[in-house]
């Protein structure tokens, strides 16, 4: 089954302090105030947070699944995702809830130890 777009606002909203707002004509999903996930132009894409040293890896291992904005992405700590190209909802949460913890405040993140096996 495609992953969606509403799978990833489904599963966006559903990590502790989540919330959804426009920003840049998108959809993006933050914890507190910090975006960990946003919904690309067309609802084919999402951006989620990614050490910038990590992304190279995970573009030469699944080139049809994530890649960078060049030039918009350089500089940036994020990693865009191909939804189509996901296994299924199982995969899009992982991605999801590492993005989260990344943003997420340390003391929230640490009040979820539930969270950081997925």
């Amino acid at each position: 089954m495609a992953v969606t777009a509403e799978d990833v606002r489904t599963t966006a909203l559903s990590l502790p302090d989540s919330s959804e707002q426009l920003s840049w004509g998108m959809p993006t999903f933050r914890v507190g105030s910090r975006i960990f996930a946003a919904l690309g132009d067309d609802d084919t894409t999402m951006g989620v947070k990614c050490p910038k040293e990590d992304r190279a890896e995970l573009i030469a291992a699944e080139p049809d699944t994530f890649f960078i904005r060049t030039g918009h992405d350089d500089d940036h700590s994020w990693l865009r995702v191909r939804l189509g190209a996901l296994e299924d909802r199982a995969e899009l949460r992982a991605i999801l809830v590492d993005s989260w913890r990344q943003a997420a405040p340390t003391r929230l993140a640490e009040a979820h130890p539930d969270l950081a096996g997925e």
